[in-house]
């Protein structure tokens, strides 16, 4: 087998959080400052990072995809959502990090409560986005302290072995995938530009660049981006500040006379360049440095929604068609590790490493996988629980029997990335395990056939999902559904299911997860994930209204020994009899006869 996309290996060590915080506190000391604010991202604001970027973790141990922390010279925190409240515990030294609430309290909070009076807390502007830095002024000047701008980052000072940056090469994206050419989104753009009257925007958001230029690249583990800045004309043109090791000779001839290439050093002289210019950025996704250099330079910044996130969302024709193929592609895969699973676990002597290394192998036998789309969470019994779960050597444990196992596991085809979460019986299930798995069920079916008009935001649709549960006293702590791209992150914006009040409305084209879960603590977790589409609107008999759907594009068995048929409606029955039936027709065909029988049984009418 060639070398697998993901590393078991965990590098975090709760015991090089003592030596490493005293060694970034005395780098603090030597520069004036009092304290000095870590977050989890690089200078595109991204979830997924390099390993250069990952500061966080080699402070604190905390191996997360989001997280901060602020370290103060008498005490420090680490925050961190819902996913991650026992994986911090368990990763982190706790006697010298705090771990606090990310989303309730944030380091915005903390900060008015333990900073010093006149104490000077540092930032990374390049890490921070305008709004972000807004909200920690705010909460310094609250304790009485001042908010400090380092010019370089304190950290990178103290971490003596930081790797290098990344310089795999960047590629075009065919047009066959990308389904628009580059020029074309350029151009649409440049005239939304004109129409805002702005003569330039500045994207940042690695997802955007890849998105408008037609590229990929192999930046990021996991997610096929190639880090670089843009900034785009109102004609039309565009400059890339892009590695000169990441440029190829196919690279050059894609992007053609209207995008010019410059290294990048050469982009703060660039932002300095415009002066006098109305500017666009998004001060929720650029970097505070990026407004400050802009501002200093005496160009008209002019805030708004990065131009790229919105039609980058609503999928175009072939790009869907892509997702669809992949799903198809993936359903097979997925089709062959539940069988083989069902068999193998069986024997009481499984591991999750294991299970996960073969759920890769069946993607890589496709012949299509570029990689895996983030690490798999491959959970047995309580591990199940820990919703962010990375198995490692560490915490590897057997699969049980009477346990249920929970994997949640993804790809990325040039076509399309997908994002699976299933969970499954091994042995035989308990009445409570049966509950709250037909509830989870009953959520994600709501969501699924959900119906809703224009205007429409995730969160007045999230509680759909979470019904079932609520009425027996239950819930969840992430996010019912997020965006994903089409060969790029397995997590996208604008739009997001969720208890947050993100204003984007849904839009057709968008694709979005359903992955409502309940996790018992100790015991065992439940996620149900399929990725939906969001259908065209259409009239329905009576209404006076067209209203838009969900397309399901996942094609992936749910576990019918977990599913407490009493529990169900009858419409609910005939929608879980209704997907297995679509399961079975598309994926069927494509199995082996020993895979297919089980499919056969595995997509049984209720």
């Amino acid at each position: 087998m060639d070398k697998p996309f993901q590393s078991y290996d965990d590098q975090s060590d709760a015991a090089t959080c003592a030596p490493r915080l005293a060694a970034l506190r005395t780098e603090l000391k030597a520069r004036g400052l009092d304290g000095f604010v870590v977050p989890h991202s690089d200078e595109h604001m991204g979830e997924y990072l390099p390993p250069r970027a990952e500061r966080l973790a080699w402070l604190t141990a905390f191996t997360g995809s989001a997280g901060a922390a602020v370290v103060l010279m008498d005490k420090a925190a680490v925050f961190v959502d819902g996913r991650y409240t026992l994986q911090v515990r368990a990763q982190t030294d706790t006697s010298l990090l705090e771990p606090r609430d990310l989303v309730a309290e944030g380091p915005q909070g903390w900060i008015p409560g333990n900073l010093s009076k006149g104490a000077k807390l540092g930032y990374d502007p390049w890490l921070h986005t305008q709004h972000g830095v807004m909200h920690l002024k705010a909460a310094a000047e609250r304790a009485g302290g001042t908010l400090v701008a380092c010019d370089t980052n304190p950290v990178d000072a103290v971490w003596k072995d930081q790797p290098a940056p990344p310089v795999s090469p960047a590629m075009p994206h065919a047009l066959n995938l990308a389904g628009v050419k580059s020029e074309a989104k350029r151009l649409d753009l440049a005239d939304g530009l004109k129409k805002a009257g702005a003569e330039a925007a500045v994207i940042t958001l690695a997802d955007s660049v890849c998105w408008l230029l037609n590229i990929r690249g192999h930046d990021v583990p996991h997610t096929p981006f190639t880090l670089a800045f843009a900034i785009l004309h109102d004609d039309g043109s565009a400059d890339l500040f892009l590695d000169p090791a990441k440029r190829t000779p196919e690279l050059m001839a894609h992007l053609g006379n209207a995008v010019q290439l410059h290294a990048p050093g050469e982009f703060v002289a660039a932002l300095d360049a415009m002066k006098g210019k109305t500017v666009l950025a998004d001060p929720s996704t650029a970097a505070a440095a990026i407004f400050d250099r802009l501002r200093s330079a005496g160009a008209v910044i002019k805030p708004a929604a990065d131009p790229c996130q919105l039609p980058k969302a609503c999928k175009n024709p072939l790009e869907i068609e892509g997702m669809r193929k992949a799903h198809i592609r993936d359903g097979v895969a997925m089709a062959r590790f539940l069988a083989w699973l069902e068999t193998n676990a069986a024997t009481g002597e499984l591991t999750e490493i294991e299970a996960a290394e073969a759920l890769e192998g069946f993607r890589r036998a496709t012949g299509c996988l570029s990689d895996v789309s983030f690490d798999t969470i491959s959970g047995a019994g309580s591990n199940g629980a820990i919703v962010h779960y990375r198995v490692t050597r560490k915490t590897n444990r057997v699969i049980g029997l009477n346990e249920m196992f929970l994997v949640d596991s993804g790809a990325q085809y040039p076509d399309g990335t997908t994002d699976v979460t299933r969970t499954v019986m091994v042995g035989n299930a308990t009445p409570e395990m049966r509950d709250r798995f037909t509830r989870v069920l009953k959520g994600h079916i709501a969501l699924a056939t959900a119906r809703f008009p224009d205007g429409t935001i995730g969160m007045q649709l999230d509680s759909f999902a979470r019904r079932p549960l609520w009425e027996v006293g239950l819930d969840y702590d992430h996010g019912t559904g997020h965006g994903v791209g089409s060969y790029l992150s397995v997590h996208e914006g604008p739009q997001n299911i969720s208890k947050k009040p993100v204003l984007q409305p849904l839009k057709p084209g968008m694709i979005c997860s359903n992955e409502p879960g309940f996790y018992k603590a100790g015991a065992f977790g439940i996620r149900i994930e399929n990725l939906i589409v969001v259908q065209e609107p259409e009239s329905l008999p009576g209404g006076d209204r067209p209203m838009m759907g969900f397309e399901t594009i996942t094609l992936v068995p749910i576990d019918p020994r977990l599913i407490e048929v009493s529990l169900l409606t009858s419409a609910e029955r005939q929608w879980v009899n209704d997907y297995h039936a679509r399961v079975r027709e598309t994926i069927g065909p494509l199995l082996d006869g020993e895979t297919r029988a089980w499919l056969e049984r595995a997509t049984k009418p209720l």
